[in-house]
């Protein structure tokens, strides 16, 4: 009898380690390296056209540009290198890894955009963004903002006030009447697609166009200067705004979005001082976007983008109708 009671106890007692390792193992969490990391396992795999060498998991949900596909499809069969520009948006919070990245396919420069969500050791999620052109691609290598020095602690902004910032910065350029709250520091600038559309120098011979008088906004304006304009009155809806990584560590926001022109009547507008303007395309347009916000106490320091036209109201394939044609931002890696 006291032998079976000593096996019961045995056995009992390494089932009572078993499962105390089994529910260690499903708690581990990446930091910010081993997060980092899952990034060039999922590169690298690509550059090998064999999605079994990404520690995916079983039902892993992937999309490329909006459409849902089976891991091993789009990309996956013409990427052939990584390229030197490599910016990182590692939220450990909600172990979500973000990045935006110089790449070759089929021996061309483009850009990517990508969103890994990690669980249990393995990618549950995967979405990435392709701007395929090679002068972005050498634009972004070329002015090579990479955003990795740490904000002192003291400094730190919440996750909640990191995407309040970003956000405004959406909400001020939708239907921009130029009297809005715009966070901008005085050294903001923002990269679209590797060009710096704000700060640009006045060509030798051309003179500074004055936002008084200009009916189109100029590079050469600040990013205060633009949205204090108006002139970006034509971008009529900024949807579907989900904000996938954030890092209260280095200050960084990390967004996917959509930006409608709805054309027609909506090109006809008034700037801020009276004078009325046409401005932007002539027919329905969307901008489908990965979106780079670097912020300081509260300020909008640096902004990085890359774009690619797609249909008129196209959703992101990660969203509900009603969330993909909302304008209200949304903390998506939390969920």
């Amino acid at each position: 009898m006291r032998s079976k009671i000593v096996v019961f106890a045995v056995t009992s007692a390494l089932l009572a380690v078993n499962a105390a390792g089994q529910g260690k193992a499903t708690s581990v969490r990446c930091d910010r390296a081993c997060l980092d990391a899952y990034v060039d396992k999922y590169l690298d795999a690509m550059i090998a056209h064999d999605p079994s060498k990404a520690p995916f998991a079983r039902g892993v949900k992937f999309t490329e540009n909006g459409q849902r596909l089976e891991p091993g499809d789009g990309l996956w069969n013409t990427m052939t290198g990584k390229g030197t520009f490599r910016l990182f948006v590692t939220d450990v919070e909600a172990q979500q890894v973000a990045f935006l990245g110089s790449i070759t396919e089929a021996g061309t420069g483009a850009v990517i955009g990508l969103r890994l969500r990690i669980r249990n050791n393995q990618i549950t999620e995967a979405e990435h963004f392709i701007q395929r052109s090679p002068n972005s691609a050498a634009g972004f290598e070329r002015i090579g903002y990479k955003w990795t020095e740490a904000v002192p602690p003291a400094e730190r902004m919440s996750r909640e006030e990191l995407v309040k910032t970003a956000n405004m910065y959406f909400s001020g350029m939708q239907k921009n009447d130029g009297k809005g709250d715009y966070p901008f520091a005085d050294d903001c600038n923002r990269i679209e697609n590797g060009t710096l559309t704000t700060n640009q120098p006045t060509p030798q011979g051309k003179q500074r166009p004055d936002p008084k008088t200009a009916t189109g906004y100029s590079g050469q304006w600040s990013c205060m200067e633009q949205f204090k304009s108006g002139l970006l009155h034509f971008v009529t809806r900024i949807r579907d705004r989900r904000y996938v990584a954030v890092d209260p560590e280095r200050g960084l926001v990390f967004s996917l979005i959509f930006f409608d022109h709805s054309a027609g009547d909506t090109r006809n507008f008034e700037t801020p001082d009276g004078r009325k303007v046409s401005a932007g395309p002539q027919q329905p347009w969307t901008w489908q976007l990965v979106e780079l916000f670097e912020i300081r106490q509260g300020k909008l320091h640096q902004i990085q983008a890359i774009m690619e036209r797609s249909p008129y109201g196209m959703n992101s394939g990660w969203s509900s109708w009603e969330d993909g044609m909302s304008d209200r931002g949304r903390d998506v890696a939390k969920q």
